[in-house]
């Protein structure tokens, strides 16, 4: 009993703690959760931008492989 009393004296409540409060906790969940979104969102605009269409290249054609061929 004696261990008890001395375990009950030496807790202290938090007040900030993260399991206390429903409201609190899923408040931090919720932002959690949209700045993962975001980020996954953004990451994912870059990567289309570094991969994005360059544009129409310059390819050279033989001339026999053309609609109409020239030969010589």
């Amino acid at each position: 009993m004696r261990n008890n009393i001395a375990m009950e004296q030496n807790t202290v409540e938090n007040k900030n703690d993260f399991t206390g409060s429903w409201v609190s906790s899923s408040r931090f969940l919720f932002y959690v959760t949209v700045i993962c979104l975001l980020s996954f969102v953004l990451g994912g605009c870059y990567n289309l931008y570094k991969h994005r269409y360059m544009g129409k290249p310059e390819v050279v054609v033989p001339e026999n492989t053309l609609y109409n061929p020239k030969y010589k």
